[in-house]
């Protein structure tokens, strides 16, 4: 009777068991059949094309040459997108539409790609377009080049002090073989005091990474120029001039939140004897498709102020004259108190092509005085045959020969008209 319990017993929990195991098989292949059924088709007329079918295409072209076209990558449709609205658009993307979002979508090609069943290859980016523009600073050095240099700087308002990183320089151009470069960095107008960096051994491309601090109020930033120059020590311990960079501080915005990088090629040193009422460096430039004149005011050298206190102001008055007759005049800001001001400023003027043989410029440099009195420092002429000679005749005809480009020469300023 006992063995007879304990079989009936066994039967039944035996039987329990197949029953749920039962269920659970069932239950499994219920839900992987709804699920296929629900990745099965996409709504509208979607032109896709089977990821086999790229796979394939990709992989015939790596066979043969590569090209300099970079490969495209398929742009994907993920199948939780499956309950999804499609309508199509006239360059055939597709975008989603907000109406019922459970309306079953119609038939569309599926995938072979077995890691990415149910979904479906509706075209390809190209990489190209997301990629970051190139650095080419350190690699396009204009022709004649002797050299660049990297600075970055920021302004501390509570403080007022102006932090100047010297970063690097490169390419330099020494008048040996060997080079063992430092930089010093003058806050103008004060042109008494600088900052000097370390001195690197045998080097042509030189990294700095030093940091200098200059107090200057946020009234005298702008007003404020940064100079670097660029020294070569020999074995003689003498320096030599590289060159120099001029950074005029008057169109910055400078916080202490944001860091400006900046690069600037070197320019070599004036290096002829200063005239007698100074000179001033300049640029032209003439467009002759928009009938454009325009000059760029750089910096004056060696001017002799009436009062050299750093109260006195200079500027510099363009004028455009035709036959000797005042079109039009133009003026840059005042700097103050510097004999080697730094202006940075560009002017244009309205020039016809056919009147060129009878146009002229004229800079004169002033010096602002008590009472709104100003005083004449030097004055230059550049135009045509008519009314120039020499450097000024020759800067004029390399304009005209040159559309388009800014032509920069140094002249010296005289007092005759």
């Amino acid at each position: 009777m006992p063995e007879q319990i304990v079989a009936v017993a066994g039967g039944v929990v035996g039987g329990i068991l197949l029953f749920v195991l039962a269920g659970i098989t069932a239950y499994l292949l219920w839900k992987k059949f709804c699920l296929l059924s629900s990745y099965e088709e996409l709504n509208g007329p979607v032109t896709t094309t089977p990821a086999k079918a790229i796979l394939q295409v990709q992989s015939s072209s790596e066979t043969q040459p590569k090209s300099t076209r970079s490969r495209s990558v398929p742009f994907i449709i993920p199948p939780t997108l499956h309950r999804r609205d499609w309508i199509n658009l006239v360059n055939e993307e597709q975008v989603q539409e907000d109406s019922d979002p459970y309306v079953i979508p119609q038939s569309g090609p599926r995938s072979s790609f077995h890691s990415l069943a149910g979904a479906y290859i509706v075209g390809t980016i190209n990489p190209e377009l997301y990629k970051f523009p190139e650095d080419k600073s350190e690699t396009d050095f204009p022709e004649g080049s002797i050299g660049r240099l990297w600075f970055s700087m920021e302004y501390e308002q509570e403080s007022e002090k102006l932090f100047v990183s010297l970063i690097k320089v490169r390419k330099l151009q020494p008048p040996a073989d060997s080079c063992s470069p430092f930089v010093k960095i003058y806050l103008l107008p004060d042109e008494r005091r600088y900052l000097q960096s370390k001195t690197k051994r045998k080097t042509l491309n030189p990294q700095f990474d030093e940091n200098f601090v200059f107090q200057v109020s946020s009234k005298m930033l702008f007003q404020s120029t940064l100079k670097f120059l660029v020294y070569h020590v020999d074995k003689q311990k003498k320096h030599h001039l590289l060159g120099q960079v001029t950074f005029p501080l008057k169109n910055e915005t400078l916080t202490a939140d944001s860091k400006l990088v900046v690069w600037r090629d070197l320019e070599k040193e004036y290096l002829e004897p200063p005239s007698e009422f100074g000179d001033i460096q300049f640029s032209l430039s003439y467009n002759d498709y928009l009938g454009r004149l325009t000059v760029v005011v750089l910096r004056a050298k060696g001017l002799k102020l009436q009062d050299e206190s750093h109260a006195a102001s200079v500027y510099v008055k363009v004028s455009l004259m035709n036959h000797n007759k005042f079109i039009k005049s133009k003026k840059t800001a005042a700097v103050l108190g510097s004999l080697n001001p730094v202006y940075n400023e560009t002017f244009s003027f309205k020039a016809d092509e056919t009147e060129l043989d009878t146009t002229s410029l004229s800079l004169s440099v002033f010096q602002n005085m008590e009472g709104d009195k100003t005083h004449l420092l030097g004055r230059v002429i550049v135009g045509p045959f008519m009314y120039t000679r020499g450097k000024e005749l020759e800067h004029w005809n390399e304009m005209i020969s040159k559309p388009k480009e800014l032509v920069k020469r140094w002249h010296a300023l005289c007092h005759s008209s």
